[in-house]
């Protein structure tokens, strides 16, 4: 099966305001001046700022760009280009476009893109008016302070066919700010070419990030403090991550006041990521924005928002400091993943072996699973001691074991408890090794009480670590802890909600709403979590018990035929393997269900 491609990017979507009007009256005409305006005004425009035209439609445009700034640059200079291009027209001629802006996630087809981000900026499109621009509130906070423009907010809108309010803001600009005329014209400050500097110095063997001091936009010069607070809790909260190198405050606090070029701060602290952001605090609120930026293109691998009250300002800081290194991390890891692919073949060393194998186990394909391995026991050909490849050894037998691939389930059940044992004896205080290690002692080896107190663990030492918790709220459930369960499985998709592994907390949520009797719920999430990943067999386990236990019988006997083409005569008496539930009052209910949709004893 191909794995779905997703990504982040600022999308841009225009459209001719009166396109019908303008073809009813003169059609040829329209045309005609419509190849000139994309061949001569949008075209160029979208080449100076680094963007790509997807599509083309009759009366429109849809574009995208790798940097939030860059979009919104293009749309105000190719607004001011067909101003200027308007100007001696006559009113009931002219080409006049409205363009809707929105920084989100992508789901990539080839050349062409789909998902909620493309809908949202063009319900925002529909929104802007004549010769306009209309952008999301997640691409404001990415761009705020960093373009000579104006923003109005528009309050949250509510937008056909998107269920939730989308918060909006107006665009304006001086247009003496913004000349295009030159067919060499850009973005004053924000694409001009970066001042020489020394040679840049060598990029660090493991990612490494920059913290930039955030930008106090509270108006208010004596809460300077908060926000350097912020950003020094950030760093030393990084800092704590063995997989990163972190720049010390001292260095990135010599941009402070400063609006540096992200390539030459990359290039003058010697790193590949640079964090910058913005707090704001206004009465009992705050508002902190991140943005993650990969400094060798200045393009964006992550945005996000967070709003507090404020009661206690330390424990605040702690919360938000929380949030965003929790969120970063995941970003960093599938951006070091995807520059891994990047890189010659030749270059076996351990860390690329072990970065290589990473990838293939966010496939969840069986050849994938089996290459993955192939990478990390290279890793440890290399490096005998690199315990998170032994820990991801582990991890790959528990993939096996969801999906259904174990061909010797006694050895690979033994290799399984090898690795992760080898992997906590050399380093049994990494949260990352304990999380993956116990998760494979609890769900492969059936050591589910051991297990858990290894990602209890894991948890203390690392509050951030998106996975653990979907690991542990999945111990949980099996150990009918169904409460805590839904608690941590929570916290794990608030931490990372993009997480390409977000279907086994989905999964764990379905099992946790069942053994509380929660029959459609459940239901509900095992449908979210086979959505995204529909040959996960041990979703397919509890979505078909669910449906047959909340009385859609037929909806069951489906799921159970889709079931039995990944698992061969499932029988009741093998599926507790599956289901390793502590209490065997939990395991009935599920049996029941199973027998309910058809499964044999």
């Amino acid at each position: 099966m191909a794995r779905e491609q997703r990504r982040l990017a600022a999308i841009l979507a225009a459209d001719v305001v009166g396109y019908s009007r303008l073809m009813g009256r003169d059609e040829s005409g329209t045309l005609a001046r419509l190849r000139e305006h994309r061949t001569q005004r949008l075209e160029p425009t979208l080449a100076r700022h680094g963007g790509r035209l997807v599509k083309l439609t009759g009366d429109g445009a849809l574009a995208e760009f790798p940097s939030a700034v860059d979009a919104l640059g293009a749309a105000i200079d190719f607004q001011q280009a067909m101003t200027d291009a308007n100007h001696e027209q006559p009113e009931d001629n002219r080409v006049v476009f409205r363009i809707g802006l929105h920084l989100g996630a992508l789901i990539v087809d080839g050349d062409d893109l789909y998902g909620d981000s493309v809908n949202v900026a063009a319900r925002l499109e529909a929104e802007a008016p004549p010769g306009g621009i209309v952008i999301s509130g997640n691409l404001h906070d990415a761009v705020a302070g960093r373009l000579k423009a104006i923003f109005d907010d528009l309050g949250g809108l509510v937008l056909k066919n998107i269920e939730r309010p989308i918060q909006a803001f107006g665009v304006k600009w001086e247009p003496a700010d913004w000349k295009v005329s030159a067919p060499s014209a850009a973005v004053p400050s924000i694409t001009a070419a970066p001042l020489p500097t020394n040679l840049p110095l060598a990029l660090p063997d493991k990612p490494s990030i920059a913290v930039l001091p955030f930008q106090n936009m509270s108006g208010d010069p004596e809460q300077e403090y908060f926000a350097d607070g912020m950003v020094e809790d950030i760093i030393t909260a990084l800092s704590r991550t063995k997989s990163l190198f972190v720049i010390a405050r001292n260095s990135s606090f010599a941009y402070k006041g400063k609006s540096p070029d992200i390539r030459q701060v990359g290039r003058e602290l010697g790193v590949r990521y640079v964090l910058e952001g913005s707090v704001r605090r206004s009465g009992n609120r705050v508002r902190t924005t991140g943005q993650l930026i990969d400094a060798s293109s200045g393009s964006h691998v992550w945005a996000d928002r967070f709003d507090s009250a404020l009661e206690d300002i330390f424990e605040l800081q702690d919360q938000m400091t929380s949030s965003v290194v929790g969120a970063i991390s995941p970003a960093l890891e599938r951006a070091e993943i995807e520059r891994s692919h990047r890189k010659p073949t030749e270059n076996f060393q351990a860390y690329d072996f072990y970065l290589r194998g990473m990838a293939c186990t966010y496939t969840f394909t069986k050849e994938a699973n089996q290459e993955a391995l192939r990478f990390f026991h290279k890793a440890i050909e290399l490096d005998p001691k690199f315990s998170a490849s032994f820990a991801l050894v582990a991890n790959c037998y528990t993939q096996r074991k969801a999906f259904g691939w174990f061909t010797d389930r006694v050895r690979e059940i033994a290799e399984a408890e090898r690795a992760a044992r080898l992997a906590l004896e050399l380093h049994g205080d990494d949260p990352r090794v304990l999380g993956n290690a116990g998760w494979a002692l609890a769900w492969v080896v059936g050591h589910m009480d051991e297990g858990e107190a290894y990602l209890d663990q894991a948890i203390k030492l690392d509050p951030n670590y998106a996975v653990a918790f979907i690991f542990a709220g999945s111990a949980k459930t099996y150990l009918g802890k169904s409460d805590v369960a839904i608690e941590y499985l929570g916290r794990a998709l608030r931490l990372s909600p993009l997480d390409p592994r977000a279907f086994l907390a989905h999964g764990g949520m379905a099992r946790a709403h069942f053994i509380a009797g929660r029959y459609a719920e459940a239901a509900e999430w095992a449908s979210t979590a086979l959505r995204q990943r529909p040959n996960f067999v041990n979703g397919l386990l509890v979505s078909t018990a669910s449906l047959a236990m909340s009385g859609s019988t037929p909806k069951a006997q489906q799921a159970y035929a889709v079931l039995r083409q990944l698992l061969p005569n499932p029988r009741i008496a093998n599926i507790r393997e599956w289901l390793p539930f502590s209490d065997d009052i939990d395991f009935g209910k599920f049996a029941k269900g199973l027998r309910l949709a058809g499964m044999p004893e």
